[in-house]
């Protein structure tokens, strides 16, 4: 019997869509104050996107947000696609955004039975905290800018169906893979 994607990622450590933990802000870290919890939570997020990764191929890269395993603290990480250095979230805020945006299909680890099309800035600028509690700016595009922008959007409650447009649902993730479609950050491909 196949097991269902959403099960899958429920039997790796992903809480699941209805779970009251996704529809909350997280609780940002008090940095440096609170290093060891943020070094913690990071370690964590890291060691489920190893598991996952050992389950399911990421090419197009792939991102885990803290309350995705539970944890309602404002951290995530994000793995770009190639050989790139992961990306560390701490308190992450867009600062700004393009005014230019595509739609594009994206994937959620909370619900991986669907993908759902969703439109998106092509370029965003995202502040962030580092342990040692230094903001630090970068400004991210395309591909990278969705991947972080859906990361930063779950520590604010928020799931991409909400980004939705008006009348737009997820479709299964069967017939996504019968779309064509090549951006995908799952690694499932048309």
């Amino acid at each position: 019997m196949d097991v269902r994607p959403s099960q899958q990622m429920r039997d790796l450590g992903v809480v699941q869509q209805r779970a009251a933990i996704l529809a909350e802000p997280a609780r940002p870290f008090n940095l440096p104050t609170e290093r060891d919890e943020a070094e913690r939570v990071v370690d964590d997020l890291f060691a489920a996107m190893e598991r996952i990764g050992q389950v399911h191929p990421f090419a197009k890269g792939m991102g885990l947000a803290a309350p995705q395993i539970g944890i309602a603290r404002a951290a995530a990480v994000v793995q770009p696609p190639g050989n790139a250095p992961a990306i560390i979230l701490l308190n992450p805020k867009i600062t700004a955004r393009s005014d230019e945006t595509d739609e594009q299909y994206e994937g959620c680890l909370s619900f991986f039975d669907v993908r759902g099309l969703v439109p998106r800035p092509l370029k965003i600028t995202v502040e962030t905290i580092t342990l040692t509690g230094e903001t630090v700016t970068t400004m991210y595009d395309r591909g990278l800018a969705r991947l972080i922008h859906h990361e930063i959007d779950h520590l604010h409650g928020l799931l991409y169906i909400s980004r939705m447009g008006a009348g737009v649902e997820p479709i299964p993730v069967e017939e996504y893979r019968q779309t064509g479609h090549a951006w995908m950050y799952d690694g499932t491909r048309g």
